[in-house]
């Protein structure tokens, strides 16, 4: 078995296939959004626990979520 082909032995790359990665961009966001809203409904709790900043991780995972799709929007034009 040899570890490396010589440029002429290589088959050559097969064609990128096409995404559409707004999709599953748009289904974390989904999942975020749903996250903050359970955050919101247990904010005291988490509060009082010392985990209020389970919050911010939502807002900022949201916040990446839309910097993201604005980026692959822009890309796709």
């Amino acid at each position: 078995m040899r570890l490396w082909l010589r440029d002429s032995e290589r088959r050559p790359d097969p064609v990128p296939a096409e995404t559409d990665d707004r999709k599953a961009v748009l289904v974390g966001l989904g999942l975020w959004a749903v996250g903050f809203v359970l955050v919101l409904l247990f904010l005291r709790p988490l509060a009082d626990a010392g985990d209020g900043w389970w919050l911010w991780t939502v807002v900022v995972g949201l916040a990446l979520g839309l910097v993201g799709l604005a980026y692959l929007t822009v890309k796709r034009r």
